[in-house]
C-alpha cells in the first residue's frame, strides 16, 4: 500500500540494480521481505517514500480466459469423414493382421 522510488539508489543497491528492475511498476513487499533486509535498509525506506496507494483506484483481478475458437482442420477435410477413418484405419489394420495370421498357420500346418 506504499510507492516508493528507489531511481537514486540504482547504482548504491548491493544486490546490483537488476534485482530493483526486476521489480519495478508491481508489490514489490515479498521480493523485499524474501531477502530479509537489515534495520538499517528498512530505515532507508523512508528517504525514497513517495506516498500511499488508494487501494480504490486499483482495477479488480480478473481471471484469464483464452478466446473460444473454433477446431482448426488444415486439410479442410469435413469432419465426418476423419471420424468415419479414425474408426475404420484401425478396423482395416485389424482385419488384415488377423488375415495374415490366418494365411500364415494354413500354410505351415
Amino acid at each position: 500500500g506504499v510507492v516508493y522510488n528507489v531511481t537514486k539508489f540504482l547504482e548504491d543497491h548491493p544486490g546490483g540494480d537488476d534485482v530493483l528492475l526486476s521489480s519495478t511498476a508491481k508489490d514489490a513487499t515479498d521480493d523485499f521481505e524474501d531477502v530479509g533486509h537489515s534495520s538499517t535498509a528498512r530505515a532507508m525506506l523512508d528517504e525514497y517514500y513517495v506516498g500511499d496507494i488508494d487501494m480504490a483506484t486499483i482495477p479488480a483481478r480478473t481471471k484469464y480466459a483464452p478466446p473460444k475458437q473454433p477446431h482448426y482442420n488444415q486439410d479442410k477435410t469435413p469432419e465426418f469423414i476423419i471420424k468415419i477413418l479414425q474408426f475404420l484405419v484401425p478396423l482395416a489394420i485389424l482385419g488384415l493382421a488377423v488375415a495374415i495370421r490366418m494365411y500364415t498357420k494354413s500354410e505351415s500346418a
